[in-house]
C-alpha cells in the first residue's frame, strides 16, 4: 500500500479521510546497546565514552558548523556537556562505539512522539575516524530496525540545515526520502536556518533493510575492505523508491 496515496471515505460525509492505523503508542528509546558486525550504538555515558570521543572531534571544528552545539574549548567543556546530554529523555543520546571499546561518534532519537509513532535521528556527530566507515552505515541500520522493529515508530524523521549538503547527501544514500524546505525554520547559532525534511516510513522498511543487509555483508568487500556496490548503487535497485 502506498501511504502517500491511499485514503478511505467517511461513511458520514463521503469526504476523503486517511486509512486507518494502529494507534498504539511507539515505546519511547531506552538505555540499551545495539550490537553490529562493526561496533555498537550504546547509551552515552559521559565516563565510558567521553575521553574517546573528546579525543576524536578535538580539533576538528568543521564537524559542529550545523550543529547547535560547539565546538568546545576543552575536554572539561566537553565533558559538561556531555553530562548534561547524558540525562537528556529527548533527545535521548547514544554513544558509536568501535569493537575495541573507543567512542568516535554521536547520534541521537529525538522529538520523540510515540503517541504518532514519529521520531527522528539527529544530532549526528561523526568523528574522522567514524566518516567512511562501515561502522557509520551499520549504527544507522541499527538505530532504523531498533525504531521500527522494537519501539514500533511508523514515521522515522531526518531533518537537517538546508545548506548542510553532506548530510542531505547522506539522508539520501541511507534511503530516507526529501520532503521539502521548511524556510526560516530555526535560529542557530544566531542563524537563520532553513531546514530540509526527509523520512523513511515502516512500509518503507522492509526493502531498506535488505538494502542495508545487502551492503554491510562480508561478500560486498574485498580483501582491503573497499566496497564493491556503494550503498546508492544497492538502493536504485530498490522497487519502493
Amino acid at each position: 500500500m502506498n501511504e502517500t496515496s491511499a485514503h478511505d471515505v467517511d461513511p458520514r460525509t463521503g469526504q476523503p479521510v486517511g486509512f486507518a492505523v494502529d494507534a498504539t503508542p511507539a515505546l519511547p528509546p531506552q538505555a540499551v546497546s545495539l550490537s553490529g558486525r562493526h561496533g555498537a550504538v550504546e547509551r552515552l555515558d559521559r565516563l565510558r565514552h567521553g575521553g574517546s570521543l573528546w579525543e576524536a572531534v578535538q580539533g576538528h571544528p568543521h564537524l559542529f558548523t550545523y550543529m547547535a552545539f560547539g565546538p568546545f574549548a576543552d575536554a572539561a567543556m566537553f565533558s559538561d556537556w556531555l553530562a548534561a546530554r547524558q540525562l537528556s529523555s529527548d533527545p535521548v543520546f547514544y554513544a558509536i562505539v568501535q569493537p575495541s571499546g573507543r567512542a568516535v561518534g554521536l547520534v541521537a532519537l529525538m522529538s520523540i512522539r510515540p503517541e504518532m509513532r514519529v521520531v527522528e535521528v539527529g544530532n549526528i556527530l561523526l568523528s574522522p575516524r567514524l566518516q567512511r566507515t562501515r561502522l557509520a552505515t551499520e549504527a544507522q541500520y541499527l538505530l532504523a530496525c531498533y525504531a521500527f522493529e522494537t519501539l514500533g515508530y511508523r514515521r522515522y524523521e531526518w531533518k537537517c540545515d538546508a545548506l548542510n549538503a553532506a548530510s542531505r547527501r547522506a539522508a539520501l544514500r541511507l534511503g530516507f526520502r526529501y520532503e521539502g524546505i521548511f524556510r526560516d525554520h530555526m535560529i542557530i547559532k544566531g542563524r537563520s536556518r532553513d531546514t530540509a525534511w526527509f523520512a523513511m516510513l515502516a512500509a518503507d522498511w522492509p526493502a531498506r533493510r535488505a538494502v542495508f543487509e545487502r551492503w554491510l555483508a562480508p561478500e560486498n568487500f574485498d580483501a582491503g575492505g573497499t566496497q564493491r556496490e556503494r550503498l546508492g548503487a544497492v538502493l536504485a535497485h530498490d522497487p519502493s523508491r
